[in-house]
């Protein structure tokens, strides 16, 4: 290839990108740039997934069984939560993000640092949602390749989301029954 019309592709790719983001963004700040690389990150940490899988030889089910679906939405949610909301957890996200306030019982309400690179990480680390995707993909294919492990760890999870629930449920009785 013709190592001129490279040198005037990139500066043009690069034009047309920051352009597009700008038109995107409307005057706010965002970084569509970390999230294209969270979406190759997440093809790629897919991708790892899937290889592995396959070279393991295990067969794909035809469908997932109803309670495997029930087991893992459980699971995630429980997960997802207590990587991106937890008290405890601050500390792995303490790097890309910042501290606003306490927001429920046992969890943080916290913001992504501004900068560039850390703004996505940050998004990520604090939005259930988001982590959700990356928790939900990760445990589907601990089911492919450690099933009985996997279900060990994700019944523990729904175990906590139903103590979680009990816990609420019982602070809430209390509050009604005694007016505090």
């Amino acid at each position: 290839m013709n190592t001129a019309a490279d040198g005037r592709l990139t500066p043009r790719l690069h034009g047309l990108l920051r352009r597009t983001g700008s038109q995107y963004a409307a005057g706010h700040d965002r970084p569509l740039a970390g999230y294209l690389a969270a979406m190759a990150g997440f093809v790629a940490y897919t991708t790892a997934w899937a290889t592995a899988v396959r070279l393991r030889g295990r067969p794909l089910p035809d469908r997932p069984e109803p309670w495997d679906v029930v087991l893992t939405s459980v699971a995630t949610f429980r997960l997802s939560r207590l990587l991106t909301k937890a008290s405890v957890t601050s500390p792995l996200r303490a790097p890309f993000t910042e501290y606003v306030a306490p927001q429920g019982p046992a969890e943080v309400h916290e913001e992504a640092k501004s900068e560039d690179a850390r703004h996505t990480v940050g998004e990520l680390a604090t939005c259930p949602f988001c982590m959700s995707v990356w928790v939900a993909s990760t445990l589907t294919a601990g089911q492919l390749l450690w099933p009985r492990a996997t279900r060990t760890a994700m019944g523990t999870l729904a175990a906590l989301a139903g103590a979680d629930t009990l816990q609420l449920a019982y602070s809430a009785l209390i509050e009604k029954t005694s007016g505090e």
